[in-house]
């Protein structure tokens, strides 16, 4: 069934004018979701299951983390080099 046929069956135009979110699309809430779940700690080869990709990079393409948790990520990293290695190693920061 092509994305045309499915947008129709649901009234999806429709629907999403009524709530006055035109511009949201289809995929939209689905990547959203499969995003919070990476968020949560769900393994990307478990979301590429649920979201019925074929492959870890088609996957990966659909996930958009928020830039807090890129930037906790590197806080991370920094504060286990800082400990392992010597108090004045160096520090990463996300631009």
């Amino acid at each position: 069934m092509s994305t045309a046929v499915l947008r129709d069956a649901t009234h999806w135009d429709e629907v999403v004018t009524q709530l006055g979110y035109e511009h949201l699309r289809r995929h939209d809430p689905r990547h959203t979701g499969l995003t919070w779940m990476a968020d949560a700690g769900v393994p990307v080869h478990v979301l590429r299951k649920i979201a019925g990709y074929g492959s870890l990079t088609t996957t990966q393409r659909y996930l958009h983390p928020d830039l807090g948790a890129i930037a906790e990520a590197g806080n991370a990293l920094s504060a286990h080099m800082a400990a392992t290695w010597s108090p004045s190693a160096p520090q990463l920061r996300v631009a």
